[in-house]
């Protein structure tokens, strides 16, 4: 019998294959490594990818999302309406641009944004809307843009998570207003770091290249301009061709991911039975397989069923080398934003499912075993904690 400590799973695992390795070489070898011929190509296939949209590319997902505001002409004195239930870059770009962020509170089974309450959050300071797509599953996007239209306001899409969902069989990405992807580490494509931005046309795309390098316009052979205030966020030769690799591997990665979250509802389901614990109120994703790419699968703990928190169920998985992550608490309850006025129990379901959802883990190299795995030693730990 052995005693040998099993794997350890993290919440995730980036994949990369033997030509993407290459690729890289090739680019390191080639001597131009920051932003260049690959750069280009990658855009390019992007913008193929999104039917013929523009597409630039930049250093992370946050510059995309602060780009596009900058790009939709939102700045100080303006209102930006979005969720409090996202990584806390969402907001922080609103900020960052001199706008306010206005939250408004959640969906109870997609944990997106509750568009039926965003008419009640607008004002003549209202210039914009940023849902967020969590774990990947799209907001209703007819919805969406025919409230967008009617109060004329810009759509800027925080589809971070979304690379590869659809609506109604178009990609996201596709269609729609300033489009902004992440393609960080924990991603179903990476580049590592990076992000990118779909844009309307073609000066948008102009515009967007002059934010993302100091603002500068070249003329000639020596002729420079800047006409507006840039950063430096643009994205290398490295990452364009990790991105390529990942491009041409995105269709069985995204198979294998809905396959592995098929499996979890069908393995959670049968050990919750198992285990006499069918009336434990453990919240499932919204079991969607038609419009995400099941970037992350998460559960809200029954706190109130159980006699340990969070941080304790987290440790016990830890301990039977299982992995696991917080995607998120609610940004309300930051510091940051409490000394702003805002409160969490201004979206109160929000803040309930922030401090009770719990991610695990899922990527494209775990194997049917491991979801069985996780999901008995997940439920076996609910028994263990679940209140007489």
């Amino acid at each position: 019998m052995s005693n040998s400590t099993p794997e350890f799973i993290p919440f995730t695992r980036p994949s990369f294959n033997q030509e993407t390795i290459d690729a890289v070489s090739e680019v390191l070898r080639s001597g131009w490594v920051t932003s260049g011929p690959k750069l280009a190509e990658f855009e390019s296939t992007l913008s193929k990818y999104f039917g013929d949209r523009p597409v630039r590319c930049f250093a992370n997902g946050t510059a995309t999302m602060k780009i596009a505001l900058q790009v939709a002409g939102i700045g100080a004195g303006d209102e930006v309406i979005t969720t409090p239930i996202s990584w806390v870059a969402t907001s922080n770009v609103i900020l960052s641009v001199g706008a306010k962020p206005v939250f408004v509170d959640i969906d109870p089974i997609t944990r997106n944004i509750d568009l039926n309450k965003v008419s009640a959050a607008i004002t003549p300071k209202t210039r914009a809307i940023m849902p967020v797509y969590l774990a990947g599953l799209p907001v209703n996007m007819d919805q969406l843009y025919t409230l967008a239209k009617e109060h004329k306001l810009r759509v800027i899409e925080d589809a971070a998570q979304a690379f590869g969902s659809q609506w109604k069989g178009k990609k996201i990405g596709s269609f729609g207003d300033l489009v902004s992807f992440s393609f960080q580490a924990n991603k179903n494509l990476t580049t590592i770091e990076g992000g990118c931005l779909v844009l309307n046309n073609t000066d948008e795309a102009k515009l967007a290249e002059k934010f993302r390098l100091q603002g500068l316009t070249r003329q000639g052979m020596d002729g420079m301009d800047v006409d507006v205030l840039g950063g430096k966020d643009n994205l290398t030769d490295v990452n364009a061709a990790i991105g390529l690799e990942q491009l041409k591997q995105l269709p069985t990665y995204q198979a294998r991911r809905t396959a592995l979250a098929r499996r979890y509802f069908e393995v959670m389901r049968r050990e919750l039975k198992a285990a006499g614990l069918e009336d434990l109120k453990l919240e499932l994703p919204a079991e969607n397989f038609t419009d995400s790419n099941w970037h992350m699968f998460q559960v809200v703990l029954p706190l109130a069923q159980l006699n340990a928190d969070r941080a304790q169920i987290m440790t016990d998985l830890k301990e039977l080398g299982i992995g696991t992550g917080v995607h998120y608490p609610a940004i309300t309850g930051f510091t940051l934003y409490k000394n702003q006025g805002y409160k969490p129990t201004d979206t109160p379901i929000a803040e309930r499912i922030g401090r009770s959802i719990l991610t695990l883990p899922l990527f494209p190299a775990m194997s049917d075993e491991d979801v069985d795995r996780i999901t008995k030693g997940f439920v076996g730990i609910l028994q263990k904690h679940r209140k007489n």
